[in-house]
């Protein structure tokens, strides 16, 4: 399978893993949003998918776990 390319996907509320203190306890950022938003994801930063998430990778080394809407299922066939 190609990681080439984009999916659109409906996002809301995200987590931003920005690393990890010094007692390796994770640093998190916990962003709210109003109303959730369509954005074009890269296929390659898609590390997994939840029934709740959509992990991808970031700018400098963050991770963002990505609150989305529809179910796990329609993302696993948006990247078939």
């Amino acid at each position: 399978m190609s990681h080439t390319g984009f999916i659109e996907i409906t996002v809301g509320n995200h987590l931003i893993l920005h690393g990890f203190d010094e007692g390796n306890r994770e640093i998190i950022e916990e962003v709210k949003v109003e109303k959730p938003s369509k954005k074009l994801v890269a296929i390659s930063r898609i590390l997994s998918v939840s029934e709740k998430y959509i992990l991808t990778s970031y700018a400098f080394d963050r991770l963002i776990y990505w609150e989305y809407e529809g179910t796990m299922d329609e993302i696993k066939m948006k990247l078939v």
